[in-house]
């Protein structure tokens, strides 16, 4: 696709503008982070006039907010879909292998998506009073609604007990998200791909032995 300010609108001939200007801000994220996330860039994607993406939002932080969600629905579901692959039939090891294929998916999400990642947790925050319906693709579990239901899982199979159980999702998301960030703006953006491996097996192990 070709891009650029000097391109001409496309006619618009999409059923909901609101889910068009959103399904452009999250291409423009993909590339750019949230930055790129702007109104105006929005509409020429999405073929429309500037002035009509201000019938569905009332400033750019509100657009921002709506792909910020989108993103987040992303991530959730790439967790979703990491924990669902796990088979094993022993339920105390399923749940545990299901927690540590969530926080795997979480760093895969970051670190093959850096412009989702950093637009999901841009801490943009939608216009009050908007009255738009949720999209059905962002109506689906936060990743921390999926990280708890994981760690009841736990409890449920009398892998840990509920006193352990009771924060746990905040050490834990707190060690994904840490490294996460350090390999991705952090000091260890350029560590060799053997070494991110070790890094990611360590924290993950971390937690898990805490829970234990």
């Amino acid at each position: 696709m070709v891009r650029g300010d000097d391109r001409e609108p496309r006619a618009y001939h999409h059923g909901n503008l609101r889910q068009a200007l959103i399904d452009a801000g999250v291409e423009l994220a993909r590339t750019g982070g949230p930055n790129a996330v702007l109104l105006r860039a929005a509409s020429r994607e999405a073929g429309v006039s500037h002035n009509a993406a201000y019938r569905h939002f009332a400033n750019q932080e509100d657009l921002l907010a709506a792909v910020a969600q989108r993103c987040m629905s992303r991530l959730s579901l790439l967790m979703i879909e990491r924990m669902d692959r796990i088979t094993t039939r022993d339920r105390v090891r399923r749940a545990q292998a299901r927690l540590g294929a969530i926080g795997r998916a979480y760093l895969e999400f970051a670190r093959a998506e850096p412009g989702w990642f950093r637009t999901a947790f841009s801490s943009a925050r939608p216009h009050q009073g908007s009255g738009e319906a949720p999209a059905a693709d962002d109506a689906v579990p936060n990743p921390y609604d999926v990280l708890s239901a994981a760690l009841d899982e736990l409890v449920a199979v009398g892998a840990i007990t509920p006193e352990r159980r009771d924060g746990a999702e905040y050490a834990a998301w707190s060690g994904v998200h840490g490294l996460s960030s350090l390999l991705l703006d952090g000091p260890l953006h350029d560590l060799p791909e053997p070494e991110v491996e070790r890094a990611i097996g360590t924290v993950l192990a971390v937690i898990s032995r805490g829970l234990s």
